[in-house]
């Protein structure tokens, strides 16, 4: 065993994201690859750990969980991160955020931003403390790299609300089970 412990030009990996789009402070890129799944959640305390409830847009619960706690409106889409190479899942509970989009998706000039990519920029830290800008860019089409992971991963969004993971897939044929490597872009 040598004196190191772990080598001198050792870097602790940054963290691959997840399956849920997280934003750090700086622009995200980000291309909205489905349409929304809208929804209210609440929250509840389950072995220690806060968990989302989730509930269909017209089923929304007459109280929260919590009186401290209002129940927020969500939209829910399927998008491509830029910044970590992955298909992942935006939930969107900001209404200033959601007012954006909306803007875009009312405006001649842009329409459904499944058309073209949105930056996503943070500033601040803490609840109370951040701020969102969402700034469209020009449409251009998808690369071959997204296509193909788009196409290989599945996401059920209505699975949100049943409190599943929306990426579990079952195959139901023979072809859904032959995706291969290369389909998934490994």
């Amino acid at each position: 065993m040598t004196k190191e412990f772990l080598p001198k030009d050792y870097n602790l990996p940054k963290s691959a994201g997840g399956s849920y789009t997280k934003f750090e402070e700086g622009i995200t890129r980000l291309r909205i690859l489905s349409a929304p799944l809208l929804g209210w959640v609440d929250w509840i305390e389950e072995e220690g750990k806060r968990k989302p409830l989730r509930y269909a847009y017209d089923k929304m619960p007459e109280t929260p969980t919590d009186p401290e706690k209002p129940i927020k409106h969500f939209w829910a889409f399927k998008v491509w991160n830029y910044k970590t190479k992955e298909i992942q899942i935006w939930e969107i509970t900001q209404s200033g955020i959601q007012g954006k989009i909306k803007t875009l998706v009312d405006s001649e000039d842009w329409g459904i931003p499944t058309e073209f990519d949105l930056d996503v920029s943070r500033e601040g830290k803490g609840f109370s403390d951040t701020n969102y800008e969402v700034t469209p860019v020009p449409p251009k089409p998808l690369t071959n790299e997204i296509q193909s992971k788009e196409k290989a991963i599945k996401v059920d969004l209505d699975k949100l609300l049943a409190g599943l993971d929306p990426f579990a897939f079952e195959p139901t044929s023979e072809k859904d089970s032959e995706i291969t490597a290369e389909e998934i872009g490994f």
